[in-house]
């Protein structure tokens, strides 16, 4: 279903499963890497401003590697996806209705956090 301003995301219990795992495992495979292989925001990278999801890769990064304050500075929606992510897979299935307004305004939060963490507001 389109998320349109107003209407509500419905997805199967199984899109959240597979979207939860894919999260988890990529989030562990890139921890077992040395280094940081990460790549650069393209916003940020042509503009100097950060998009709302800079960071998030970092942050569920070290959540998985059990540093948590540096997933907080790094982002703290990437904290609350892995464990929203965990309760998916560790849960009992059910149908989850999210409103899309919910998602924008976490979107939007993200991003003022971005923009305070580069010093741009």
């Amino acid at each position: 279903m389109i998320a349109l301003p107003g209407y509500a995301i419905r997805l199967d219990d199984a899109d959240f499963r597979v979207g939860a795992a894919l999260l988890l495992g990529c989030a562990c495979a890139r921890a077992a890497l040395p280094g940081e292989p990460g790549l650069p925001c393209p916003l940020r990278t042509l503009t100097g401003v950060p998009c709302p999801l800079c960071g998030m890769t970092t942050s569920v990064t070290d959540v998985v590697r059990a540093h948590l304050v540096g997933a907080v500075a790094a982002n703290p929606f990437g904290v609350a996806l892995v464990v929203v992510a965990a309760a998916i897979l560790l849960g009992p299935g059910r149908r989850l209705v999210v409103r899309s307004s919910l998602l924008y305004v976490a979107l939007a939060a993200s991003w003022l956090w971005e923009l305070h963490r580069f010093s741009i507001l």
